[in-house]
Formats: C-alpha cells, structure tokens, sequence
C-alpha cells in the first residue's frame, strides 16, 4: 500500500480509497478525458479575467473545468505564476468557491511539477496567507485546501529551509485557529490529513511535535471530527506512508522521536483510537522491510514500540486480564472496532492474551453483531417501526469492517495458534457460546420476520453466513491445535467426557460419496494399506457404482506401497473380479460408461501380466457385448453395445502380449457376428490401430490376425449370399487364428 501512495499524486485520493470511504471530495465532477481544446480555452479565459480584472461566471467556470480535468492536466510554473496573482489581489472581489480551486489548481501544480521555482512557492505562501487573514472568504474548503496546499510545499525536497518553515507555520495556525471548520464536513477530513502527511514528511523537524499534536488531538476537542473506523483506517495508512518515507529516506531521527512521542508516552490530549492505528501503520510498514544495519535496528526499534503500544490499547479493553469487557458505551465500541480491522490490515503481530481477548471480543460484537441485532428486533417487534433497523443492518453490510471479515478472522486465527492453553481455553467458550446463542435466536429471529420482512430477514442471514464461516475456519485452527502432540493429555480426554463432541464425532464419519468422491481418498491412496482399504473403502464402494467408485477404483490399481506389495497385488485381483461382476451387471442402467472405460484401461495396465482377473475382464466384456442384438451393434457408437465394442477394439493394445491371443480370439468371435456394415466399419478401425502401432512385438501378431479375420469376415458373407443363410464359422475361426 505504502509504494502505491508514493506513485500516487494525491495522498488525499489514496487515503480514500485504502479506508473504504464512500464519500466523495471532489470539488467538482471529475472529466476523466478533457478535450486540448477545453483546457486551453479555461487558461485563456483565466488570463483574459486577470487582465480586465473582470471575474465573472466565465472566470469560475473555467476554474471548474481545470479542477475537474486535475488527474490528466500539468500546471506549468508561468500558469502557477497566473493563479497566485489571482490569489494577490486583494481590492477586487472573487467569488468565493474560486479561491479555493485557485489552490487545488496551485497543489496540482506543486504535486507534479519536477523542480518549482523557490521564489514562486514563497509567493504562494504569501499570497495564502492573506487570502485566510481575510476572514470575510473563510470557508472549511478553503481551510483545509490550504492545509493541504502547505503541506504539500513544505514536503518538496528541492525547497529551501526558510520556506518550508513558512508553510509549516501556516499549516499549524490553520489547524489550532479553525479546527472546528475541518471538522464540520465529513469530506474535509482526508484533505486535512494528507496535508498533515506531507507536512510530516518534510525534511525539517521544525513544529513536527506540534503536528504530532494536531494529527492525535484534534479528535478530542468538542468541535473536532469524531473517530470513526474510516478515519482510523485513514490514520493507519497515512502513518504507514510517512513511515515508509523515513525508512527510505534513512531519517533515523525522525523514527526516534515519532516512536517517543507517538508510542513511548502516554498523552492524553492523544485519542486513544489514533494512537492505535498510527501504531498499526507502523507495523504494516516496517513489515515491507528496507535496509540493513544502523537503519535495520532502528526499524525493529520502531516496530517493538509499536506493539508495545497496541498490546497496551488491548490491556485497557481486558479487565483482570481474561475477560473481555463487552463494549457498553460509546468510546468502546469504535475503538473495538479500529482493533479488528488494524490487525487484519497490519499483518503479523506478536501473540498476547489481550490481543487474542480484544480481537474474540471485536468478532463476536462488532463484526458479527448479531447478539444485538437479535435483541433489538425481539424487543421491538410489534411496537417500533422496522425501518431504522433495516437501514442499521444494511449499513454494517457495507461497512469496511463487515466486507473485511475474512482477513479479521484470519489474524484471529494466528493469534490463537499462539495463545497460552489456559486462553485457548476462554476463547474456544466465547465462541462456542456464541454459536449456540447464534443458533436459538437466529430461530426466532427468522420466525418473526419470515413472510412479513423477507428483505431483512435475508440480510440478517448474509451476516449469519459470515459467522458461520468464521467459526469454520476456527474450528480448524482448534483441531490443528488439539492435534499437536504438546496438548495436554487432560484437554483430550474431555472429548470422550463431553455428550457432544461425541455425537460430532459419531455424525462426523464419512458417508458413501465421501468415500468414492474423488476429491478425498484417491489423494492419499498410496499411503493406504491393503487391509485398511480392504476394511473400509472396498466394503461400501461398490454399493453403487458410480463415476466416483471408478475413479476410486483407478487411483487404488495405480498405487503401490513398497512394504506389502505381495499383499496389495493380491487384493488387486480380488478385487478387479468383483468390479466387473457388479460393473457390467448393472451397464448401462447406473453404470457410466466412461467410468468403466476409465477402470478397465486401468487394470489391464497395472495387474501383472497375465493376471487370471485380466482374462476375466475381457471375458466378462465379450459376453456383455453379446447380450446386445446385432441391431444395437449396428447403430450409434454412443449406443451401449457399440461402447463395450469400441473398448475392447483399445484393449488391443493396451492388455499385456500373454493376454493378446485370447483377447484376439474373443474378439474375432465377436465380430464375425456383426452385420456387413459394421464389419467394416470394425475392421477399418483396426486396420488404423494396427498401421499406426509402433510396438514391434505386438505388430506381427495384430498383422497376420487382421488378415485372417479380414478373410473370414468375407469368407462368412459370401457363403451367406450362396446359402441365404449364416453358416457357423467358429471351426474355421479356431483353425485359422
């Protein structure tokens, strides 16, 4: 995130986007592809009222088209040099809103010019300062405009000392005198920090105690902007952006004094909330790494005093240091909040009770309020209007906080995977009570409102889904816990003590297509023994036989296991028997074909060569193919007959060279049976097979076999025309093949 916001114009921008803020602060609609034209008529119209002193509609019109086009334009130092005249004048009357796009336009200039002229920004600071000391113009876009135009001077790296120092100074007047105007509009916000971001970024250490006040203060003064997990989210990228510039820039002295100011003391004139999350971007951003040595040190520094100081917020939310207090008034909650989504944006954070405490408490409270949503509808069903609660519920749906759920219960997660036993212990109860509260009011819940409101109902259930989810993943995370051989043998042998677990557990034994699904046992059927396969699996995977039992069937012919090859080969073979028993025996009514296939190809390549169950096999396929009538044979390939046909055509040269002269024998016997048309179709099919085989010991043989049958397939319909009748040829097939 932090080299995004570096390759980013506009911090402000970036700031909105990375907290999921939905507000817009654009001044004016943005034309994401103005015309050369248009913007170059704008300046012309801007030049032509500077020089008749005329500012009229046209004037501001033409700086509304400029700042709407600000993400494509360049302002050019002589253009700069136009608008901070505008700013100078000081006896003609502007419209107000233009001096504000006046500095939009002057920070656009600033954020993408290469190298501005010194003397040029030292008149642009002048010049703002005068239009805010006219306090007749003051409005909060303007104020927090020129908060964020001085920071932005003041973060240029080519600037002189002595005018950074002069738009620090502005920028820190403008906040302690007019603070109350920021905080009146929600928009403003992301523009004042970004200009308190650059600020910070500035070379200098001039006033950077004081704008370390103002960032963490102002959020505590009566007209100030409220904490909200958006401007926490805010603060901790910002945070993140400024500390990714220290590490690159290699200001070691700016690193100390942020982490003793910010993270070593305590100060109460600094809101809990912003500390924290300034503390979460610190660890978000020292975990991208940089350099190594003096810097390297000074970074792990930084990052200790940063989990010092989260682990801190943590132990004021934790009273006797295992039982979460429940948030029961307003400062709790949103601060409960900015914990949960700081550590799922933060990364890997070191593992503490009250870390792991706060976090269970923020799932089950904040991001899965359901215990309240619950309450509030039972208790004022029938009696209050349904509507501020929908739009309650709808809101939380598109929080942040909700839409980041996922990553919340990850980090959750790995805090618990390195938790004490004793907390494990406190957390799995949270949890599982929860689940069981979950369980009985969602009930009610849902018979309350089904059929009378649908629609909320239905949302209430997306964060019902949510939960569910969470408490799966956590669920795995307790099992691969309980699985280490260091759990204490007194945790497992509550299992066996508890109704419960054991009806899961009873409940928990796969069913049938669990066994055969491909997705389960054929990926470890390698490690299986024969008897464990033989016991378990065998017994109920042919109860009925489906693509899953073939696939299964495969994966365990393919397998082998060093230690009990004799044993496993054995089974193989007794095994194969009753697969084609059960297989043909309901073909093609259940089963597939394409299973079969699958099946067959795979024992007549794994069994040993001239294994007994591989002459049953094409045994048992010669005789299904006979039970079908020479009409079937003689239609589509995809009819049932013509399959087990084609299949035995392949097995030609697949099965082993012991098996090839009965299958060659079976085969013919077949064939010769067939109609004339199919005959042909037949042997031109084996003629294709056999031209293109390369194995040299199995091709002589498929040769003079071709050939014969070839014969007596023509022999055998001559004596049919002669004789109107089939004349049995089996004596004459035998002598010949």
């Amino acid at each position: 995130m932090a080299r995004k916001a570096n390759n980013s114009f506009f911090l402000e921008e970036w700031l909105r986007t990375v907290s999921g803020s939905s507000v817009s602060g654009d001044l004016v609609k943005q034309n994401s592809a103005p015309s050369a034209r248009s913007i170059i008529q704008a300046w012309s119209e801007i030049r032509e009222s500077l020089q008749n002193q005329n500012f009229d509609s046209r004037y501001l019109q033409a700086l509304r088209a400029l700042v709407s086009s600000e993400s494509t334009i360049h302002v050019a130092d002589p253009q700069a040099k136009l608008l901070i005249s505008i700013l100078a004048f000081q006896d003609v009357s502007l419209p107000s809103e233009s001096y504000t796009l006046v500095l939009r336009l002057l920070y656009v200039w600033i954020r993408k010019a290469f190298r501005p002229s010194q003397a040029l920004v030292g008149v642009a600071v002048q010049a703002i300062r005068g239009v805010v000391d006219d306090r007749r113009n003051l409005q909060p876009a303007l104020v927090a405009q020129s908060v964020l135009v001085s920071g932005a001077f003041a973060c240029v790296p080519s600037l002189s000392g002595d005018v950074k120092v002069l738009c620090l100074e502005l920028l820190c007047r403008l906040l302690e005198e007019e603070y109350s105007l920021v905080g009146s509009q929600e928009e403003l916000v992301p523009v004042v920090l970004a200009g308190i971001g650059y600020a910070l970024s500035s070379s200098l250490d001039v006033h950077y105690v004081r704008l370390l006040d103002l960032l963490f203060g102002i959020w505590l003064k009566d007209e100030g902007p409220r904490g909200t997990v958006t401007y926490g989210l805010m603060i901790l990228h910002l945070i993140e952006w400024v500390v990714s510039g220290y590490m690159r820039s290699n200001s070691i002295n700016k690193m100390s004094l942020f982490a003793n100011e910010v993270l070593e003391t305590s100060k109460e004139k600094y809101a809990v909330f912003a500390v924290f999350m300034a503390a979460a971007g610190v660890v978000r951003a020292s975990t991208a790494g940089f350099s190594s040595g003096a810097q390297s040190l000074e970074i792990s520094k930084l990052r200790n005093s940063a989990e010092k100081r989260i682990e801190f917020v943590a132990q004021i939310l934790v009273s006797n240091g295992n039982v979460v207090t429940l948030p029961t008034t307003q400062r709790e909650g949103p601060l409960l909040k900015c914990f949960a989504i700081a550590l799922a944006r933060c990364g890997s954070v070191s593992s503490s009770a009250p870390l792991l405490l706060c976090l269970t408490s923020a799932l089950l409270t904040q991001v899965f309020p359901l215990g309240q949503i619950y309450e509030s509808f039972c208790n004022a069903f029938g009696k209050e209007p349904i509507g501020p609660r929908l739009i309650w519920v709808r809101e939380h749906l598109s929080d942040v906080l909700f839409k980041e759920s996922g990553a919340i219960s990850g980090a959750f997660c790995n805090q618990y995977s390195s938790a004490s036993e004793e907390n494990k212990y406190i957390v799995e109860n949270m949890i599982w009570d929860f689940c069981q509260n979950l369980y009985l009011q969602h009930r009610q819940i849902a018979m309350l409102l089904c059929g009378i409101e649908d629609t909320l109902l239905g949302d209430i259930e997306k964060i019902a889904e949510s939960s569910f989810l969470m408490v799966v993943v956590f669920a795995l995370a307790v099992t691969k816990q309980w699985l280490k051989p260091i759990v204490s043998k007194e945790r497992k042998m509550e299992t066996s003590e508890n109704d419960a677990p054991c009806v899961s557990f009873v409940e928990s034994i796969p069913a049938y297509d669990s066994l055969t699904n491909p997705k389960v046992i054929p990926t470890c059927i390698g490690r299986l023994s024969a008897s464990a396969f033989r016991g378990v699996v065998a017994s109920t995977m042919f109860l009925k036989v489906a693509r899953a039992s073939h696939t299964l069937l495969a994966a365990f012919l393919s397998s082998a296991k060093e230690s009990e090859e004799d044993e496993r080969t054995q089974f193989k073979e007794q095994l194969v028997f009753y697969y084609m028993q059960r297989s043909l025996e309901v073909y093609p009514e259940i089963t597939p074909f394409e299973g079969l296939a699958s099946g067959v190809a795979t024992l007549v390549q794994h069994l040993p060569a001239g294994s007994p169950a591989i002459f049953y096999s094409v045994h048992s396929l010669v005789e299904k193919a006979s039970t079908f009538s020479t009409e079937s044979l003689q239609g589509r390939k995809s009819d049932p007959g013509n399959q087990i046909l084609e299949l035995l055509l392949r097995l030609v040269s697949l099965v082993d060279i012991q098996v090839l002269p009965y299958l060659m024998k079976s085969l013919a016997q077949l064939v010769i049976k067939l109609p004339k048309e199919r005959q042909n179709v037949v042997l031109g099919e084996l003629y294709g097979q056999v031209a293109e085989s390369d194995d040299v010991i199995r091709k002589p043989s498929l040769v003079s076999w071709l050939q014969s049958l070839n014969y007596l397939c023509s022999n055998n319909r001559t004596e049919v025309l002669a004789s109107g009748s089939t004349i049995d040829t089996s004596n004459q097939l035998a002598a010949r093949l």
